[in-house]
């Protein structure tokens, strides 16, 4: 939809309002394309937006992080709805500015949002809430030892100062000791990037040295959390949530690995389909009443009352579904396929998990399903280059069903270029999983740019094909 002609006709109705969308990636996109469908025909706004997001409404030259900037900016333009698409915003309390300043936004708080930006004190909560998950332990320095790891890094040569013995030394000495595999997190922030999982926990030692000595992750390495392998299979289950009411939207599921059958590293995610196939109407009452209830009665415990989305990354195991990890926002990619699917006006939802109301709700979805394949820069998710040309877009979106969702990408002229790993996501409905694998495939292939990587496999082990 052209904006330009959005506004034109926006001109023609007695309703006005203009919505900021703070992120750039193909959430965001998903985002904003959702949003121009709504019945509010309302003005968009995307900071700091990306090629797709342009088409939808105009970019802001404001990074997401930015708060104070994005926050004057939202008071300058008399925004009337703000939503938070990436996580860092989030973590970094700008619900909690906006709403301070009397301006009406979509997430949770810092203070909730720390249930991903935090997964030493996500794993604690969810032993005091008895919420099933993996079994842990957590390794952190005292915050000595923390100051005297940032001193010694401030050198050239690098020496572990003997003192640094709870963190670092503990965690060694327990993983030696395992004779199976583990998985290792860091417990900051590491944008899809923190969590490494082996079969052979001598290979763990090394990781444990690149995140909290060599601080590979920055911060966000300095504590970690050792986990149990879980065997299953993996779903995303998301939930809205409006400070009492829950409302636990269609299952999707994700592929991290970036490589076919689930090889090579964990990345933010290279794919996504909606619904998941593998859960039943009671594994979903099961993992509302087990893990979103029980969390959620926790954080009110502890005087945190959570708006928004919350996610849980989920293993279906033998013994029932465990959660993996918790996020704060919408998932990437999750959300492109969730929001293809839905119906219902994403303004009048948003809307009602902001003033309390979601017990009113009752969404409409596609029951076709849908499939995101996302293509990413070659070298991601290590180093990758930018700025080059993509095209083949227009002949992609003319793929019946089938729609473009960009991620890292920015216009340069009339030229669409690539502007971060995962660059683009592209989504189909189908009248199975099958057939919206077949559709998202075929827009693939009529898109190219120097250097693109995507999966081949996304949805095929669930599609039968």
């Amino acid at each position: 939809m052209d904006w330009r002609k959005t506004k034109q006709r926006r001109t023609e109705q007695a309703e006005f309002m203009k919505v900021l969308v703070i992120g750039g990636g193909g959430r965001e996109h998903a985002i904003c394309w959702k949003l121009a469908q709504s019945r509010h025909l309302p003005e968009i706004f995307c900071a700091p937006g990306n090629a797709g997001t342009a088409r939808h409404g105009r970019n802001v030259a404001i990074p997401a992080t930015d708060v104070s900037s994005l926050l004057a900016f939202a008071r300058d333009n008399a925004i009337d709805l703000t939503i938070v698409g990436p996580e860092d915003p989030l973590c970094l309390g700008i619900v909690d500015e906006f709403v301070a300043a009397g301006l009406r936004i979509f997430g949770p708080t810092k203070a909730a949002a720390r249930i991903e930006g935090d997964k030493v004190w996500a794993k604690k909560l969810m032993r005091e809430a008895g919420v099933p998950t993996a079994e842990a332990r957590i390794f952190e320095p005292t915050a000595q030892e923390l100051m005297q790891l940032k001193q010694a890094h401030r050198g050239d040569d690098f020496e572990m100062p003997e003192s640094v013995e709870t963190g670092f030394k503990m965690a060694r000495r327990y993983v030696s000791t395992r004779d199976e595999g583990v998985v290792i997190k860091a417990a900051g922030l590491a944008r899809g990037k923190g969590v490494f999982v082996h079969d052979d926990p001598a290979d763990a030692l090394l990781t444990l040295e690149k995140l909290m000595v060599q601080r590979e992750l920055g911060d966000a390495g300095a504590r970690v959390v050792v986990e149990e392998i879980l065997i299953g299979r993996e779903v995303s289950i998301l939930a809205l949530v409006d400070g009492s009411t829950i409302y636990v939207l269609e299952s999707a599921a994700d592929h991290k690995r970036l490589g076919d059958e689930d090889t090579g590293p964990n990345t933010g995610g290279m794919g996504a389909f909606s619904p998941s196939g593998l859960l039943t109407e009671k594994d979903l009452e099961i993992i509302e009443r087990d893990v979103f209830v029980p969390i959620i009665d926790a954080m009110r415990r502890m005087d945190i009352e959570y708006r928004g989305v919350l996610y849980a990354g989920m293993m279906m195991t033998a013994g029932g579904p465990k959660v993996l990890e918790f996020n704060c926002r919408f998932g990437d990619p999750e959300a492109q396929p969730l929001l293809m699917r839905l119906r219902s006006d994403l303004v009048d939802t948003i809307n009602a998990a902001i003033d309390g109301k979601l017990e009113d709700v009752q969404l409409e979805w596609d029951r076709r399903p849908s499939l995101c394949v996302v293509m990413a820069s070659g070298g991601y998710p290590g180093e990758y280059e930018k700025g080059k040309e993509i095209t083949g877009l227009e002949d992609a979106a003319s793929v019946e069903n089938a729609v473009v969702f960009h991620a890292g990408t920015r216009g340069v002229g009339q030229r669409v270029e690539t502007s971060g790993g995962r660059v683009l996501g592209v989504t189909a409905l189908g009248e199975d999983l099958q057939k919206a694998r077949t559709t998202a495939y075929e827009a693939v292939r009529r898109i190219a740019f120097d250097g693109a990587i995507f999966r081949g496999d996304i949805g095929m082990r669930v599609s039968g094909r």
